[in-house]
């Protein structure tokens, strides 16, 4: 990983996802987590304050960048619940079989390499009839967007530290073996190849 990736990704990702329209949609599906929760690809804590700490027990915070957690230390000292980092990526989750209660990504799947992986990894952790909660931006439903998306995601890509623009949300879910449970779409304000956003929730049957 050069030093760029390391050092300066984490800081514009952190600044970019700081947005308050970004906030707006954490807030829509955040509060819904409970129990044991995993939350994947938490970077810098941009979603512990939403959380409802009267219903999370525990809160395993996975990331595989270092350098992203410790700008989340702030945050982390305010939640109200237990926080516990765990430095690892989402395809090699080192939790055993059904250990968690709700599973949380948010604009995390795009820039994980291997999504189908990573996801049967989340199935596997947790447990039967337990929820993903998600919220990401990805392949949005207009065929001229699409297209620009297609163009240019091999620079976005470079730029971005690994981030897609033209990820199939939906379909990626119930490939992995999930049953959507609710979800809403739509184009936020803002560039359109990245601000197509679908947030919901999926079921592990």
């Amino acid at each position: 990983m050069g030093l760029y990736a390391k050092y300066v990704i984490p800081r514009i990702t952190h600044l970019l996802c700081s947005a308050k329209q970004i906030g707006r949609q954490r807030e829509k599906v955040v509060p819904r987590a409970e129990g044991r929760v995993l939350e994947v690809g938490i970077g810098s804590g941009l979603n512990l304050p939403f959380y409802a700490a009267g219903k999370v027990q525990h809160l395993w915070g996975l990331d595989p960048s270092k350098e992203a957690w410790v700008l989340a230390q702030q945050a982390v000292a305010q939640a109200e619940f237990d926080v516990e980092f765990i430095e690892s990526t989402a395809e090699d989750i080192p939790l055993d079989n059904g250990s968690a209660d709700s599973v949380v990504v948010t604009y995390t799947l795009c820039s994980i390499p291997a999504i189908l992986p990573a996801l049967g990894e989340m199935r596997r952790v947790l447990k039967p009839g337990g929820w993903l909660i998600f919220c990401e931006h990805g392949s949005a439903p207009d065929e001229a967007v699409r297209r620009w998306q297609n163009r240019l995601n091999p620079i976005w890509k470079r730029l971005s530290g690994g981030c897609n623009l033209n990820v199939p949300i939906p379909s990626l879910l119930e490939r992995a073996g999930f049953k959507i449970g609710a979800m809403d779409a739509m184009y936020m304000p803002g560039w359109k190849p990245a601000s197509f956003n679908y947030w919901g929730t999926a079921i592990s049957p």
